[in-house]
């Protein structure tokens, strides 16, 4: 055998014990008598000696020879170490080699194998294989591991059935674009790759596996921002029998038990905000409310003066800073700077200081006097030493703008610690949002959500009012799951379909098996689905995906490793009767 052993379990217990080890050379320290060799494999690290006295001549040379990420097999006696390093679980004792096998030399890595290497991300994505044994990054593999059995347990004593649903499927409109794969056997004819599995959990429901959950791959060709993967995991869970609260106590139980077992947190309060309450409060669906500044809306006290700027805004909001009177005027204005990057696009920003004294001073003092901007201060709920931001202009982009700041200042602030969870349920969002481009509506979750009861006649007359009967669960910030009660009747999906712009003809070829499996008796149903990837990153107090993703892609959707996406050649083309139209 390799290992008797590995190299993270000797202890001061084992002294005297004859052992085989097996693993990589972190690094080696040469004394010239004496040769110190640290091992490492998954489990941990083990330190080698060779010294002259007991190692023949022929070993010492070998054991100098050894580089980095070489990988050897030693036998040899556990013996207590003369120098303890109580920082290393295996510091007590250290292995005095009898025998040494190199299974395979290494060439020098690209970067250092060490949790705070000197490799950049492109670079380490390159090289993933070297990445991953990396504690940081071996880590979060095994973090991932034990929150996907904990889901599994969990599901599973709960009921669940874990049922696994095609990869190759009908390309239909779920919001963006699909991946679509080409059949050599149908000429002409295209699989798609599901976005989730949508439609076959509703099939499953009318087959009448009530409780159905799958850890399973999801894919959107659609362009990347920071920290998406074109491919992506979901926990995707269905219910049938179910209201919408049977949806929300199951998986807020399911959040609980993960907060309890892998993070040692108890959470009992999962507070519940209207959408609109949310977009009202903090400019958007997914506030993180580990942290006040909400936002307050200040028309009625900033408008009607001479200050033209807010008088012709559709609105006027504010944040107050707690303990943001203590900013310089150099810091305040690298503020402005901020808000007005591209990437927030704001054309200013307007401020008062709350003094400790009760005064203000604010940056607009020629429009506004003392009592104008001691209402600011009230409807925002600024302190004395507090700032009080504010924004102006359409309420939907000044809304996300200073959502954005306040998310800023919140990490400047040091108000968003990743210890702390603060999970929320957003619910009652719009069924339909309008389209300028296409002039129609679409379907703000996808076009089986169903609208909220006593709703549905409202689709004649206002359908941009209709509200949907969904849900959202956001954790710091960060929306981890959501659905929906479907629409489970073929006359209601059907309206549906219309108002989203099908004609019969089209939703019959796009949708009709599950139009025909609404004919033979579907049950009232709903569901969820978690962001695996984004839930492991936040439980594991990160904000980026791409450490616990074991081959991540760059922003550019693009495996740097494999060198993927890749030209094929003209024979497979041809074989599936495809003709490239490249643009040059």
């Amino acid at each position: 055998m390799y290992r008797s052993h590995n190299c993270g379990e000797l202890r001061a217990s084992h002294i005297n014990t004859e052992v085989t080890l097996s693993g990589w050379v972190q690094k080696s320290r040469d004394k010239g008598f004496i040769v110190w060799v640290d091992l490492r494999d998954r489990y941990g690290m083990t330190q080698l000696v060779f010294d002259e006295e007991r190692t023949s001549k022929e070993m010492m040379t070998q054991a100098q020879g050894l580089g980095r990420e070489f990988v050897i097999q030693v036998k040899g006696k556990v013996i207590e170490r003369a120098s303890k390093n109580p920082n290393m679980p295996t510091g007590d004792i250290e292995i005095l080699v009898s025998e040494l096998t190199v299974l395979n030399e290494a060439q020098l890595p690209p970067f250092t194998i060490e949790d705070e290497t000197d490799g950049g991300e492109e670079l380490r994505m390159k090289y993933r294989y070297l990445d991953i044994r990396r504690n940081p990054v071996k880590n979060s593999l095994i973090f991932r591991h034990k929150v996907t059995q904990e889901v599994r347990n969990y599901l599973s004593k709960e009921g669940f059935i874990e049922v696994e649903t095609p990869y190759l499927i009908k390309s239909t409109p779920e919001g963006a674009r699909d991946f679509v794969v080409p059949s050599r056997m149908n000429e002409g004819q295209f699989y798609a790759l599901p976005q989730s599995p949508q439609t076959f959990k509703q099939l499953l429901m009318v087959g009448g596996m009530d409780k159905y959950f799958q850890i399973v791959k999801c894919f959107r060709d659609e362009d990347l921002r920071a920290d998406r993967q074109p491919e992506f995991t979901q926990i995707d869970c269905e219910m049938a029998f179910i209201e919408q609260e049977d949806i929300l106590n199951a998986f807020e139980g399911l959040t609980r038990h993960l907060l309890k077992e892998v993070n040692g947190v108890e959470v009992e309060k999962f507070p519940r905000m209207l959408y609109d309450d949310a977009m009202r409060l903090y400019g958007n669906d997914k506030p993180d409310i580990r942290f006040g500044m909400e936002f307050g809306e200040l028309n009625d006290v900033a408008q009607h003066k001479e200050f033209n700027v807010f008088n012709s805004a559709e609105l006027v909001v504010g944040i107050a800073v707690p303990g943001g009177n203590s900013y310089t005027r150099k810091e305040i204005d690298k503020l402005i700077d901020w808000v007005k990057r591209p990437q927030v696009g704001a054309l200013g920003m307007v401020y008062s200081r709350c003094n400790d004294d009760g005064s203000f001073k604010s940056s607009v003092d020629k429009f506004y006097d003392q009592d104008d901007l001691a209402k600011w201060a009230q409807v925002t709920g600024a302190k004395p030493g507090d700032l009080v931001c504010v924004l102006s202009g359409n309420t939907n982009k000044v809304r996300a703008q200073l959502s954005a700041l306040r998310m800023e200042l919140a990490e400047r602030l040091g108000l968003r610690d990743p210890k702390t969870f603060a999970p929320l349920w957003v619910m009652d969002f719009p069924l339909l949002e309008w389209d300028e481009d296409t002039e129609r509506y679409h379907a703000m979750h996808h076009p089986f959500t169903s609208p909220k009861p006593g709703q549905l006649e409202l689709l004649k007359t206002n359908p941009g009012d209709v509200k949907a009967n969904a849900y959202d669960l956001v954790l710091n910030g960060n929306e981890i799951g959501g659905g929906s009660i479907r629409i489970h009747d073929k006359e209601t999906q059907a309206l549906m379909f219309d108002y989203l712009g099908f004609t019969p003809e089209e939703a019959k070829a796009q949708f009709g098996f599950l139009m025909d499996a609404f004919q033979y008796g579907a049950p009232p149903h709903g569901g969820l689905a978690f962001g695996l990837d984004r839930l492991v990153a936040i439980l594991g107090g990160q904000e980026t995906i791409r450490d616990f993703i074991a081959f991540p892609k760059n922003n550019n959707g693009r495996d740097v490793m494999i060198d993927a996406p890749a030209l094929i050649d003209d024979e497979q083309l041809t074989e599936l009767s495809l003709k490239l139209n490249l643009k040059s």
